[in-house]
């Protein structure tokens, strides 16, 4: 554990929609990956968690988290002694009145109830950070950067930003193109996210960095997989398919209940999925009128280890991403990367930034998205062919250790927010 006193002199203030959260486990890596490397940090989350659970993870991370209030009329006088607080403190008094200029802008462009919320957070924010904050860090570029944004201004503080996926994707042009210019650097985890920003970024394109997530190898070692004898005949024992991911509609979920049902009868496989999600009763009934739910497992949210454990008892991971209608996207599931690093042969789509981890064929193998009837095929192939999906797992564990280390990227981060230089380049 990290001495309370260097806890309470934190210079890095990070800042999250919500912690912890069952579904962030690439955050949690990150941030015990920050703190082993050195930063003390304070954690400010926008959401009280809802999960009932957390991973282990969760637990070796020391930095206090303190909750700004999710709704304004929650905490009235909280909130009515920050502004108090900011626009009348003489040394804030200009970051104040920049802010709320800034806010009115965004306003007028989008007059809603949650650009409000953001910038009451935001005042909560700026009254609270400690002197000792000489810098802000945020994940995710929508909500959670506008807070961070406000704050900023006030305080005068650099701020930068760990963008991913749907942050990116459902956020209007003129809104990335003003946080870019405003913040001292972005990183984000594909080169498809790289490319979306630094075409829109105009002039500050040189801001914006690739950074893959990564997989913590001391938490996910490597397991050796046998041929096996499972390939789908009724007279063997079943193939067993599995999925991690929340029930929402960028996981493809539906797409892989219609590509299921269309397998040949005579094929003999099982099905868990494990995450909550919105969508998870719906896909339940969908499964129900399919006649697959015999077939199907929904584990629901599991922890970590549960994860690792299905990883290693599963034969085959599938997730069928696809864009979704409000335009958000899968960026590089974790998942993906966790499942290849236990020999696990990985079956998805081509969206995003999968395509930079899973290479067609070498790697794994990938379908169009939101294509049932190519899915159904893909999986009927892999099914039948174990020894098929042992040569692209061990392909796929070789890739993730090659390219995909978590230990790389952190250091660089650290490094960009502030950890001593002798111990990032150590």
């Amino acid at each position: 554990m990290r001495p309370a006193d260097a806890r309470s002199s934190a210079r890095l203030a990070i800042v999250m929609k919500g912690y912890p959260r069952l579904s962030e486990t690439f955050i949690a890596q990150e941030l015990l990956g920050l703190q082993h490397l050195g930063l003390a940090f304070t954690i400010y989350s926008l959401r009280v968690p809802t999960d009932d659970r957390s991973h282990p993870v969760h637990d070796a991370i020391d930095a206090p988290v303190r909750y700004l209030p999710e709704y304004l009329y929650q905490a009235p006088l909280r909130v009515r002694r920050a502004w108090q607080h900011v626009s009348r403190n003489p040394d804030w008094r200009q970051g104040y009145q920049a802010a709320r200029r800034v806010w009115f802008k965004d306003f007028r462009r989008d007059p809603t109830p949650n650009r409000i919320r953001r910038f009451g957070q935001a005042l909560v924010l700026a009254a609270e950070l400690p002197d000792t904050i000489e810098r802000l860090y945020v994940h995710f570029l929508h909500t959670p950067a506008s807070v961070t944004r406000y704050a900023a201004l006030i305080r005068g503080l650099p701020w930068s930003t760990s963008a991913h996926a749907k942050d990116i994707y459902t956020l209007p042009e003129w809104e990335k193109r003003e946080k870019i210019a405003d913040m001292q650097w972005l990183v984000t985890c594909t080169k498809a996210n790289v490319a979306h920003l630094k075409a829109l970024a105009g002039t500050h394109a040189h801001k914006i960095e690739l950074m893959y997530h990564g997989v913590d190898f001391d938490r996910f070692s490597g397991f050796e997989r046998d041929l096996g004898e499972r390939d789908g005949r009724p007279a063997s024992k079943p193939v067993r398919l599995l999925s991690v991911g929340r029930a929402v509609e960028k996981k493809g979920y539906d797409v892989l209940l219609a590509a299921l049902a269309a397998l040949p009868d005579d094929l003999d496989w099982t099905f868990t999925h494990i995450g909550g999600g919105a969508m998870r009763a719906k896909l339940g009934r969908k499964a129900q009128r399919l006649g697959l739910d015999k077939r199907i497992t929904w584990a629901g949210a599991c922890t970590q280890a549960d994860v690792l454990a299905a990883y290693r008892n599963a034969d085959l991971f599938v997730l069928a991403s696809k864009i979704a209608g409000d335009g958000d996207r899968d960026g590089l599931p974790n998942v993906l990367m966790e499942a290849q690093s236990q020999g696990l042969c990985c079956l998805s789509t081509h969206v995003s930034g999968v395509p930079e981890l899973v290479i067609d064929g070498e790697t794994g193998v990938l379908v169009a998205p939101g294509d049932a009837v190519a899915l159904s095929r893909a999986l009927e192939t892999l099914i039948r062919d174990p020894a098929r999906r042992l040569a692209l797992g061990k392909a796929g564990a070789a890739h993730v250790r090659r390219h995909f280390s978590h230990a790389a990227g952190i250091r660089r981060l650290a490094g960009r927010l502030g950890a001593p230089e002798a111990i990032v380049s150590s």
